[in-house]
């Protein structure tokens, strides 16, 4: 079985940097309840990009 190796290595500071980028782009955006916005962020995968303004455009599939 393989272990999780987050724990190990540079693992834990980059999680914690990705972490801490989430929270302050929330922040930004005027949201104050971290947690359900991070639930309803996660439930759709162009959420998080739409809060930071990038999209994709399916008709020419090309990020914008």
């Amino acid at each position: 079985m393989l272990r999780s190796q987050i724990r190990t290595g540079t693992g834990p500071e980059v999680m914690a940097a990705l972490r801490n980028a989430t929270v302050s782009a929330l922040c930004v955006a005027g949201i104050t309840n971290i947690a359900a916005a991070n639930r309803h962020h996660a439930r759709d995968g162009t959420r998080p990009l739409a809060l930071l303004g990038i999209t994709y455009r399916l008709c020419r599939g090309s990020w914008v």
